[in-house]
Formats: C-alpha cells, structure tokens, sequence
C-alpha cells in the first residue's frame, strides 16, 4: 500500500491551504426564492408590510386609497407596500474575489386608473427597498412615494426602481412613461409608452401585465408590458445596463410603491409572482464540490511546490525593482502640496471585480476607466489605468496627478488618490453615478432645458477657477461633453485632466509639438502655433454651449454647412437664432436664456482669439448678471498673425506669434446666401485637415 506523502514542510502547507481555497468555490446546488400571489386574500396578507397611505383591499395591493371615500381623501399621497422577509441580492466572493449578484424575473399585473374624468397622477413602481420604513414625509406627487424634495438623488437612499410615470415633471418626458430611478425620480433612462400603443392609465381601467427581466451576470435589466392575456413581447419597453450591487442594500425588500398628487388615479398590483436567484448565506460548509476540490489540491501540492521557488525567485526580481520604480515616483509625490492618498493595487482590483469589462466607463488615448466600490464600504470610484507605453505613460500620470490634486472646485471631479504597482499606473477618482454629459446629450432622453443652462453654468465656474483663481494657470486643452461628468443631482463636474498643463505665473501659453485635442473643440490658430492658451479653452467652452443648447455635435452636416458654429451663425445673420434650439426641447425653454447661451457660444467661436470673452465675463453672462455679448451678423474671417485694434484688444502671448506668410480665409460670397463666414468653412476645412495629419496619437481622442 502506497504511503501517503507526509507534508512537513511549512511552504508545502501553505501552498497546500492555498491550493485548498483557491480550488474550492462551494458548489451549491441552484436554489431560487420563489413567491406567487394570484391574489391578495386575508391567508398571505402577514407576508406584507403595507406602508404610508397603502393598504390590501377586496384582495389587491392598493398602494394609494381608491374611490371608497370623497376626493380630497385621494390626494397627496404615498404608500408602499413589500414583503416582510428581506432577499439577499448580492455577496462579494471570497475565493475569486468578485461580486455575485442575484438574478431576478418577475411579473405583475396592475391597474391604474384616474378618478372619474381627471387627469391621472402620478404613477407606481416596482422597488428595491433598503428597509421597511415608511415612505418619506413630502413623498407624495412627483416623487412616486420614492423620496422627497431634500433627499432626492441622494446616495444615501439605496434603492432602485422602475417606475410607471402618468404625470409630466419638468424633468419628465412626457406623462405616459416608464423609467429606471436609482435613489431618486430623475430617471436615469426612459421610455415613451405612447408610441407603442400602450397607456399606462386608460379612462376605462385597462389591466396591464409588466414583466421585468434582471440578469445579475450580465448586470443588465428588461421591462416589457403588455394588457393582460397577451403573451410577453418580444421586444422590451427599456432596457438598461445597471449593477444593482452598486446601490441597493445587500439585503433589501421587494415590492410595490405609488403616490398621487394634486391629480389622483387608483395604484393597484392585482397579482405577483416573484423568481429570485438564492445566493449562498454567509458561512455555509463545504459541499460535495468541495470535498473533491480538497482532494485534487492535495494531489497537486508536490508538482506546485517545485515550480514555486523558480517563480518565486523571477516574481521578488520584479517586485525589487517595480519596488525601486514605485519609490522614485512617491519622492516626486512627496513634494506635492497635500499628497494624495496611495492605494493599494489588490484593493483597486478588488474594487473593480479585476478591471472588468463589464465595468469599463470610457477609454481614451491614455487609458481606461472603471466603476469600482472599494472594499469594506460603499464607496464608489472610477479608477483611470494608464495604458502607453512606460515612459509616455509615467509623464502622462504626473502630469494629470499634479495638476488635479491641487485643484478644489465644486465643479471639478474630485481626485481621491493613486496607485503604482506592477508596473500599472492607476488614478482614482469620486465617481460621478450620471456619467458625462455626452451621454445624456445625445442619448434617447436629452437632457430639460433647466438642467442643460445649470451643466453651462458649472462649466464656467470651473474654467474660471482653472484659468483665474488657482495659485497657476491651469490650460485644460481637452474641453468637450465627454470630459463633463453629471454628479447624483447632475451638477456639472469637469473631468479628464490627461491633456492639462498647469503654467509659470509669467506663462500664458503652453506649446505641444504637433496639435493635441478632439477635433472640432480645437481653434484655428492652435493649427498654425500649436500654443494652448486660455482663448483656446473659451473655443472649445463656445463649442460646448452650442451642442448644449443646438443637441448636435460639432461637426454636424446642416442646411448645406458642415459646421455647426457655422449654421448657427447663418440663423443669427438672418434673425431666425432660435430655430437652432434642440426641437426635443419642445419648445420648453425661456427663449431670453436660449438666445443668451447662443449669442455667447457664438462669441466664445470668435476666430480672432482676442475678440473671445474671458472667463470672468462668461460666468457674468451666465448669470444674467452681464448682458449678452454683442455678435456680429457676419462671421468674421480667420486671419493670421491676428489683426489689431480696439476689438482686439487684451492681455495675450501672441508677441512672438509670428508667421512669414498672412493666412485668412476666403470674403467671396457664396451659394449660401452671400455668407462670408461660408469661405471660413473652406480654411477650417483646411485647419481640421492640417489637424488631421499631425500627432494622431493625441488627435485619435475624440
């Protein structure tokens, strides 16, 4: 009979225990948690707790009171009502170190219907509850008996819905919609049910069914709806990407929640089945799985343990010397005013469940970032991995750090600290749950004009502190909707300080050999100098106010013009500048704030560098506290070396701007209406081609 190998030696124990956890994820058996209710009878009513204004009633979930009593009864009012016994949603993996979360299908059947012939409000949704508290007080109206007016959006809410919306808000669509709401009723996407045939709440009290669809390894959710009897459709009402982990309490309460307001409707849930994915509770023993996974570590012990001290003598070879690396930068860190923290690379891998694919927030010509919660709290991040190559990568890093950890604004993305190990270099950043302005922008739902005026606002106050009120100029270079973050309560956050360069008090400018940016955002006379100023900054800010306020991108075929700034400035000339208004506005908007935003996006893409506002004035005019800038009707021609005069006048490093030849663009009239500005398409043709064939590294960024 063989021996067993005898395992005396301290390394083979512990590689044995390594192997041991590393080989043994607790293979349970699938398990849901199941619940089905055809109706809501006095036997299954202990199962519920029913909050607020919510009560069962002749065997349904009535969520707001119904018709039994007179109407001054009905309004103002906001009820819950979930099931008593707390479901485990998501639980971090020890032995892969990743995030599990809980799979879930549900369908409900409702019916919403507004009282005799008024107009119905407000609507219900389908909750993750953090707890089975009341609704707030003030929770009744437009906040879906979610949240109130002070706690909206706020982080601290841990829940997430799908609301089915019957009252238009200003930040609503339109009244007949389904959303997904994350801690707050500005629904971070919608979906008009108009269009499809569907009314959420019919005069004649139709019954509809909702099916709602949540894949918690693909963290993605679909809702679909349908009047009851039809088979589920095809194709869904919404759909979105959303890791619940991220916002829900891991234990948290499902079901039901609604208001009315000013207008009332009758909120029922007539019937509910429920599937959930059961997770494994915490300290659960070994399985079968387990057992045979202990056996096969022990088998593999020996082989490991003769690899283990060859790799081991390679891996303390590259710590050393990753070690010295890693020193050198934290001297250079060291120096800075306020160092930032230093994370811990294992933390961030943690954090980012090992830079998942799945969690990517955007990638750039430096690098990618990532969603992350760092462990042991609830604390989100967006961690930035530096991807060039060693050198480049190293200056970009400090660069981008320096800059931003000395930078306090309210309107600027919080830096949190850094990472060097392994020769990857990592950024950390406060997460910002609406992402950038882009996204919002030119997604499905736009943006309210409100929000729009308040996110050109923001921005300005962050290029004025950049430009005037930090201790050194600090030249952005890369301003445009992608590098505006949205905080929870979408307040304009500047972001992405990669391109950045912070100037000698007696510097005004910053020279880059060959042309860095996004095409588009990128002034004429940075294609000839290849100098980053501020008036350069303003241009791209002008660039960024017209897309806000227009809902089109930069470089935008219209009306003939492949400008944007161009067709915008033929409005102007003709009198007609507010037909540049995004028509998904609807004609919602104060047309003296629009004609505002428009005029100063106009004068910010000035040509002549020296005609373009400052900072200061800029934040003056968006106020209302300046009047708006003056305009030309005609664009100006691009000349160079800048003309002078009293137009032009201004505190500028052009002293030594100088070019052997005059470039201007064309004054010739054109099929456009006699526009002089349509000969200066043909040089910004020109420029963006010169822009083209330059650095296309640095240029590959938009």
């Amino acid at each position: 009979m063989r021996r067993p190998t005898r395992l005396n030696h301290p390394s083979a124990v512990a590689t044995t225990l390594l192997l041991v956890f590393v080989l043994l994820p607790a293979f349970h058996a699938a398990e849901n948690i199941t619940y089905s209710f055809t109706s809501f009878n006095t036997s299954v009513e202990s199962k519920f707790a029913h909050l607020g204004d919510a009560n069962i009633y002749q065997e349904v979930l009535q969520l707001t009171p119904d018709s039994r009593n007179v109407d001054a009864f009905l309004v103002n009012k906001s009820g819950r009502i979930l099931l008593r016994e707390h479901i485990k949603l998501w639980d971090w993996q020890q032995t892969n170190n990743t995030m599990r979360v809980a799979s879930f299908n549900t369908a409900f059947t409702i019916n919403v219907s507004p009282e005799s012939h008024l107009a119905a409000g407000e609507g219900l949704t389908f909750l993750i509850a953090p707890s089975l508290d009341d609704p707030p007080p003030g929770s009744h109206g437009p906040y879906l008996g979610l949240t109130n007016a002070s706690l909206n959006g706020n982080n601290s809410n841990h829940f997430v819905a799908i609301e089915f919306d019957t009252a238009k808000q200003s930040f609503d669509r339109d009244n007949n919609h389904v959303g997904l709401d994350i801690n707050g009723v500005d629904s971070n996407i919608t979906a008009s049910l108009t269009p499809l045939g569907i009314d959420i709440a019919p005069v004649n009290g139709t019954n509809h069914t909702v099916w709602i669809d949540y894949d918690g390894v693909h963290r993605h959710v679909w809702v679909y709806m349908a009047i009851e009897g039809s088979e589920k459709p095809v194709a869904s009402v919404l759909n979105a990407s959303i890791d619940i982990s991220v916002y829900v309490q891991q234990r948290s309460y499902l079901g039901f929640s609604a208001s009315t307001g000013s207008d009332f409707e009758l909120n029922c849930v007539i019937a509910w089945n429920l599937t959930v994915e059961k997770l494994p509770d915490d300290g659960g023993g070994l399985s079968i799985g387990a057992i045979i996974g202990v056996a096969v570590g022990v088998g593999c012990v020996l082989v490991v343990m003769t690899l283990t001290t060859g790799i081991l003598v390679v891996f303390c070879r590259r710590k050393r010397a990753a070690g010295n690396e890693r020193d050198m930068l934290r001297k250079k860190l060291n120096g800075l005013p306020g160092t930032p923290r230093e994370f811990e690379y294992k933390e961030l891998k943690v954090a980012t469940g090992n830079f998942d694919e799945r969690r990517k927030l955007g990638q750039g010509a430096f690098g990618e970032v990532y969603k992350g919660v760092l462990p042991g709290s609830s604390m989100e991040v967006a961690v930035k991995r530096f991807s060039r190559d060693k050198t480049r990568g190293q200056d970009d890093f400090l660069a981008e750090l320096t800059i931003i950890n000395c930078l306090r604004h309210r309107n600027l993305v919080p830096l949190l600290g850094w990472c060097h190990e392994n020769g990857v270099l990592l950024l950390v950043y406060e997460f910002m749950p609406n992402g950038s302005l882009d996204q919002h922008l030119y997604g499905d739902g736009g943006l309210v004009w409100w929000r729009r005026y308040n996110i050109v606002a923001g921005v300005a106050s962050a290029l004025h502190y950049i430009h005037h009120e930090y201790n050194q100029m600090v030249v952005h270079r890369d301003l445009k909707p992608s590098n505006i973050m949205l905080d929870a309560t979408f307040d304009a956050r500047l972001g992405d300080f990669g391109l950045a360069r912070a100037l000698d008090t007696d510097k005004t400018s910053f020279t880059e050999l060959g042309v860095v940016g996004t095409r588009g955002y990128i002034a004429n006379e940075c294609c000839i100098t290849h100098k980053f100023t501020r008036e350069s900054d303003v241009y791209a800010f002008g660039t960024v106010v017209l897309e806000v306020v227009c809902g089109r991108r930069p470089l935008y075929d219209v009306s003939g013009f492949h400008l944007l700034v161009d067709w915008v400035w033929k409005l102007h000339r003709e009198g007609r500048l507010l037909e540049a208004v995004d028509p998904r506005l609807g004609g919602e908007y104060p047309a003296e704030d629009a004609e505002r935003l428009l005029l100063l996006g106009l004068a910010c893409s000035q040509p002549h560098l020296r005609a373009r506002p400052k900072a200061q004035a800029i934040v003056q005019i968006v106020s209302r506290s300046a009047p708006p800038p003056a305009v030309p009707k005609f664009k100006p021609a691009f000349v160079w070396p800048p003309p002078q005069g009293p137009l032009f006048e201004g505190n500028h490093d052009d002293h030594n701007w100088t070019s052997g030849t005059t470039l201007t663009s064309s004054t010739a009239t054109s099929s456009n209406g006699g526009d002089s500005s349509a000969g200066d398409v043909g040089t910004t043709r020109a420029l963006s081609l010169y822009v083209e064939t330059g650095d296309s590294e640095k240029i590959s960024r938009a």
